[in-house]
């Protein structure tokens, strides 16, 4: 780095693939989804970076190392001047591959404590934006997804259920309500088998829009009989990992006795 004597630093790992998280540094469009319309940035060493808060505030800077999936650096300072002069700054993201997505690692180097001490919570708030903005990228078929899981609780052939559940679970998937307490597709699936001999012809389907934030994702759905009478309603809660694939899942059923 440029060994400026101030900095700040902070880490947070994003459920989703460093290749899908490094896309935001390569897009405008993406740039700007999570800085603010009209921000806009040159995808290779001195490229011009230009970020343009809501308020009008603009940051001004130059793409100093370009190392996808890894590693974006940019100098930082404000078109005003104040309180950083234009390339008074030096900011450096890197990203390595974790088991569930990826971990960033911010590196902000100053001349002054003061301006330092001004970005701490900006950051803060910034990251966890742009985190949640990949995320929804990631779970953008997450509809599609619990639509499925809920179908493949009703399939009636085995071949077909399994392969349903391998396609939108994780193997370690981890299932819990009011009735299981399970771990792993090898429980889940005799678990689906056992519900379908017990409670023939139930089923299970969305009833609304999902709501999502940060890879949790809310479902509610009602459950009807074999004379598609309602039997009952609730909502599961699920969470993604870095493929958008479903890794738990907690079912919710409403009522006083639930």
């Amino acid at each position: 780095m440029s060994g400026r004597e101030h900095s700040l630093e902070r880490e947070l790992v994003i459920e989703a693939r460093p290749e899908t998280v490094f896309s935001f540094f390569t897009d405008s469009a993406r740039w700007a989804s999570w800085w603010g319309a009209g921000s806009t940035i040159e995808p290779s060493v001195g490229g011009a970076m230009l970020i343009r808060h809501p308020n009008g505030l603009e940051v001004v800077g130059e793409v100093v190392a370009f190392e996808p999936p890894r590693a974006i650096a940019f100098t930082y300072g404000y078109a005003s001047g104040a309180p950083i002069a234009p390339g008074g700054s030096l900011v450096r993201i890197e990203l390595a591959p974790e088991p569930s997505g990826t971990r960033l690692r911010l590196h902000h180097e100053f001349d002054a404590a003061a301006p330092r001490d001004l970005h701490v919570q900006g950051w803060r708030f910034q990251l966890s934006l742009f985190a949640n903005l990949v995320a929804d990228r990631v779970a953008s078929t997450a509809a599609e997804t619990v639509d499925a899981w809920f179908a493949a609780w009703a399939e009636p052939e085995a071949a077909a259920r399994q392969a349903a559940f391998v396609r939108l679970a994780t193997a370690d998937v981890r299932f819990r309500d009011r009735f299981s307490r399970l771990d792993g597709l090898a429980e889940v699936l005799p678990h689906v088998e056992a519900a379908q001999r017990f409670m023939p012809g139930m089923r299970l389907a969305r009833r609304g829009e999902l709501r999502h934030c940060q890879g949790t994702v809310l479902a509610d759905w009602t459950a009807t009989g074999p004379d598609g009478a309602e039997r009952g309603r609730g909502t599961n809660v699920f969470t993604l990992d870095a493929d958008g694939r479903i890794a738990t899942a907690t079912g919710l059923w409403e009522g006083p006795d639930h």
